[in-house]
């Protein structure tokens, strides 16, 4: 089996590397042995290529075109390790690995401690998600009061460039995505519309049952950083009112209480707006948890249902 990685110039490419993991297994335990450590496990449900490596660590490949991931996510590992009220993974070391004409930066961190968020919430009592939310706010609450350094914004896209390209190509995405038709012509007009304000701070791009540790029913780290932002608070609100709380208002006021916000109609549909203007939007996924979503006969309706008032 060849160490060698095939050049990639883009996501269809990198896709159909990562989708085969067999093909990036000789690769990423070479790198490994390059750094005294052996590859244990590869983790095909990353978005880089991701391996737990002897040492209790994680090593972290990504493809050239991400390299702006990577510079990113080393200035948010460095901000949140040691900070917050829950463990973040610690930076180790990191680099470029030259493979032929291409650079391949990657991490190298400490692995945390407890069990995906996604194996435990399925089998968690309404009060325990509760509680699960409310933590979850205010962990939010204390990554967003940090000051925001001046390499951490460097290394971000600039906030208007982004929502600018992400609302020229909005129709399109949900379009592919799966929006119902009845919906979807609604979104050129709707997405205009005014979205989330106050002052930009450092986002995680995350807070998605797949990116965090519990133990037992309770919070036990958090981690990936790399697609991030520097932006408007609520852009990082979307994860958890969307996988873990959409249609449920219990769960809905537990993540506010914890953040510290009030939630307000017109909160709300700047919230939704953002949320097709997502970086990762895709509503079928997003807010599966919210049964009968397809049938709100206006966007307007759908932030209704997916976030009600308690």
């Amino acid at each position: 089996m060849t160490a060698r990685l095939p050049a990639v110039a883009g996501y269809a490419e990198f896709d159909a590397l990562h989708d085969r993991p067999a093909r990036w297994h000789a690769p990423l335990a070479a790198l490994a042995a390059t750094l005294g450590a052996r590859l244990l496990q590869q983790h095909a449900d990353g978005t880089v290529l991701v391996g737990s490596v002897s040492g209790g660590r994680i090593l972290k490949l990504y493809p050239p075109f991400l390299a702006d991931h990577q510079r990113y996510e080393v200035q948010m590992l460095a901000l949140l390790h040691g900070r917050l009220s829950l463990p973040t993974p610690q930076l180790l070391d990191q680099g470029v690995w030259q493979v032929g004409q291409q650079g391949w930066p990657w991490t190298l961190m400490r692995k945390l401690p407890g069990r995906p968020l996604t194996a435990a919430w399925p089998r968690m009592t309404q009060p325990q998600r509760c509680a699960l939310l409310h933590a979850l706010g205010t962990l939010v609450a204390q990554v967003q009061a940090l000051p925001l350094p001046a390499a951490l914004r460097a290394a971000a896209p600039r906030w208007g460039a982004f929502i600018g390209r992400q609302r020229a190509g909005c129709l399109a995405r949900q379009q592919r995505t799966g929006l119902p038709a009845h919906l979807l012509a609604q979104v050129p007009a709707f997405v205009a519309g005014p979205l989330p304000g106050g002052a930009h701070v450092a986002l995680t791009g995350e807070y998605t049952p797949m990116n965090l540790m519990v133990r037992g029913p309770r919070l036990a780290g958090m981690y990936d950083f790399g697609d991030g932002l520097v932006g408007p608070r609520g852009y990082d609100w979307l994860g958890p009112l969307c996988f873990l709380a959409a249609g449920q208002a219990p769960r809905v006021a537990a993540f506010f209480g914890g953040l510290g916000e009030r939630l307000t109609p017109a909160r709300r549909l700047a919230l939704l707006r953002l949320l097709l203007l997502h970086r990762y939007s895709g509503l079928p996924v997003q807010i599966r948890g919210c049964d009968g979503w397809q049938r709100s006969p206006t966007l307007a309706a759908l932030a209704e249902r997916l976030w009600p008032l308690a």
